[in-house]
C-alpha cells in the first residue's frame, strides 16, 4: 500500500497494490501491521456501508468529543467526490479542505482522524461508500457544516441543483458559526 500525505498531512490517502488478472483483481483493502507503521494505531469499531443515488451528498459530519471518530472510507462501487474540512481551532489548516476522487476503479482510500469534519457526493449513477470508523455513533454528539458554505467554498465537481440532501444535512450550521470542541 502507498500512504500519502495530503495538503492537510493529517489527513492520508491510501492506494493498495492492486494484482489483476484474467479472472478479476485481488487487493488488501486494510492491513494494520501497514496503517500502524505509517498512520499510528487506531481501533475500528465499526463498519459502515450506504448506497446513494447521483447527486446524493452525504455531509458535511463530526461527531463531537468524547464520540469523536476517525475514519477510514473508500467507494466500493461507483464514483464519488470525497471531501474533508479541518475543523481543529489553532491548527495550521484550520478551515481547509482537500478533495479525492474515490471510485471503484482506483480504489484508492482516505484516512480522516478526528477533528475533521466529512462528506461526499455520487458523481456516477450509483455509489456504494464503506467506512471504518473508531468510535460508536451517538445521536446527541453529531455535528456538521452546510455542504455549500459560502466561507469554504468547496467545489463539488457537480451542478449544485442536481445536490440531493437529508432533511438533516439541510438543517447544518455554516462554518463561521461553528462551535468547534476541537483544539489542534
Amino acid at each position: 500500500m502507498n500512504f500519502t500525505k495530503t495538503d492537510i498531512p493529517e489527513v492520508v490517502v491510501i492506494e493498495p497494490k492492486v494484482f489483476g488478472d484474467q479472472r478479476g483483481y485481488f487487493f488488501e483493502s486494510f492491513n494494520q501491521k501497514e496503517f500502524e507503521e505509517n498512520i499510528g494505531q487506531v481501533n475500528f469499531v465499526q463498519d459502515n456501508e450506504s448506497k446513494s443515488t447521483f447527486g446524493a451528498l452525504r455531509g458535511l459530519h463530526f461527531q463531537k468529543p468524547p464520540y469523536a471518530q476517525a475514519k477510514l472510507v473508500r467507494c466500493v462501487q461507483g464514483k464519488v467526490l470525497d471531501v474533508v474540512i479541518d475543523v481543529r481551532k489553532n491548527s495550521p489548516t484550520y478551515g481547509k479542505h482537500i478533495a479525492v476522487e474515490l471510485s471503484e476503479e482506483n480504489k484508492k482510500q482516505v484516512f480522516i482522524p478526528r477533528g475533521f469534519a466529512h462528506g461526499f457526493v455520487t458523481l456516477s449513477k450509483e455509489a456504494i461508500f464503506a467506512y471504518k470508523v473508531d468510535n460508536w455513533y451517538a445521536l446527541e454528539y453529531d455535528s456538521g457544516i452546510v455542504w455549500n458554505d459560502t466561507t469554504l467554498n468547496i467545489d463539488w465537481k457537480i451542478n449544485p441543483k442536481k445536490v440531493i440532501l437529508s432533511s438533516k444535512d439541510q438543517q447544518l450550521s455554516t462554518f463561521k458559526a461553528l462551535q468547534t470542541p476541537f483544539i489542534y
